[in-house]
């Protein structure tokens, strides 16, 4: 039997596959990325539309994406999109980077600051436990990061570890 809160994160994820945050591609973007999963079948294609004040930060203003596949996929692009909008880049891709470490933390979580900062992404936690669908949960994060990359708003130092 399931805990409370694995029954909360379930709902959660459920809810996101149900009703999409950023779905539908927007016109006026910066750079868009097509990826798939080959193991699953799942696609996204994504669209970055980015802030660049000329005093300050580039900024992700929102994400805009179509894909089809798994709750688990589209409900991660969902809550992604809703984590990034309005943030620096650099916060973009440590968010990435965090949701990266949590999906190799099999399952174990993150520590309590870590969690804060993806917010409802730590709802994907128990999804780290099946290696199967830890791609599925990446999709959208790696189409952000490839996107990010191509705009010229993310530099390519950063380990490559979808």
């Amino acid at each position: 039997m399931s805990s409370p809160m694995e029954q909360l994160y379930q709902q959660l994820i459920l809810d996101h596959a149900k009703s999409p945050h950023g779905r539908g591609l927007a016109e006026g973007f910066d750079a868009e990325s097509f990826q798939v999963n080959p193991t699953c079948g799942d696609e996204v294609h994504l669209r970055v539309h980015l802030n660049r004040p000329a005093d300050g930060a580039v900024v992700v203003e929102k994400v805009s994406w179509e894909g089809q596949g798994c709750s688990i996929s589209q409900a991660s692009i969902s809550v992604m999109s809703e984590l990034v909008a309005g943030t620096p880049v650099s916060a973009a891709e440590e968010l990435g980077e965090t949701f990266r470490a949590l999906m190799h933390a099999r399952g174990q979580g993150l520590d309590e600051e870590a969690e804060d900062r993806l917010g409802d992404a730590t709802a994907f936690t128990g999804v780290a436990r099946y290696p199967a669908r830890i791609k599925c949960a990446l999709l959208g994060w790696a189409a952000l990061r490839d996107a990010l990359i191509q705009s010229g708003a993310a530099g390519t130092t950063q380990e490559e570890n979808p």
